[in-house]
């Protein structure tokens, strides 16, 4: 697994998905600074790379959770890639909104699902883990049984990774934070004296840069 998350992340190095800018941080929607940003919406302008990492997604299904019914995206960012990944898997696809429509249906989940059906949360990207999380919750509360979740990239922040396991909930990534650094380092996107700062962030990312 690891040969495959250090070359999905070369490949998001590659078309600038991850931008790393220790000495001029991002602002994220939350306030937090951040010397990372992450885009995953841009893998969809690559088709060798959108392919890639539909086939890699396809393939942790297929080996863990041969028994899906259902693959699930959550909106907006895993609806495209989540499509794919059911389209080549050739099962039943639906999306999860972040809240319900306003009008019509006032739908949360958009496609149908039955219940009981066996689910796989297909996410672009896990930060704290609140709003996915929350999807996969939804889909629960929907009738469906969430049996998995994977992701292109997580920071693996600590309070991610408790929530994921209080919620009894496996997430699975093509890449994450260390495997990022250290690429990052080899391919000489960073250099090894910036690394302190950017462990340093991940460890407390709410006062970083403050």
């Amino acid at each position: 697994m690891e040969n495959v998350q250090i070359e999905v992340t070369k490949k998001l190095l590659e078309i600038n998905t991850i931008k790393i800018q220790p000495t001029n941080p991002f602002t994220w929607a939350s306030g937090w600074k951040s010397p990372i940003y992450c885009d995953n919406r841009k893998i969809l302008s690559y088709p060798e790379t959108r392919t890639f990492i539909r086939d890699r997604f396809a393939d942790i299904i297929r080996e863990k959770y041969p028994e899906t019914e259902v693959i699930a995206g959550v909106a907006t960012g895993a609806i495209a890639i989540g499509a794919l990944v059911a389209d080549v898997l050739g099962l039943p696809f639906i999306y999860i909104r972040s809240k319900p429509k306003d009008h019509g249906l006032e739908n949360l989940i958009e496609g149908d699902l039955n219940p009981n059906q066996k689910v796989v949360v297909i996410e672009d990207l896990v930060s704290t883990g609140t709003s996915s999380l929350h999807a996969a919750e939804a889909v629960n509360n929907y009738g469906g049984v969430v049996i998995g979740m994977v992701a292109i990239f997580t920071y693996s922040f600590q309070h991610a990774i408790d929530n994921f396991k209080k919620a009894d909930i496996e997430l699975t990534t093509l890449s994450h934070y260390q495997i990022l650094i250290d690429t990052a380092v080899e391919i000489g996107e960073i250099s090894s004296d910036q690394i302190e700062t950017l462990m340093n962030w991940r460890e407390d990312p709410s006062n970083w840069g403050k």
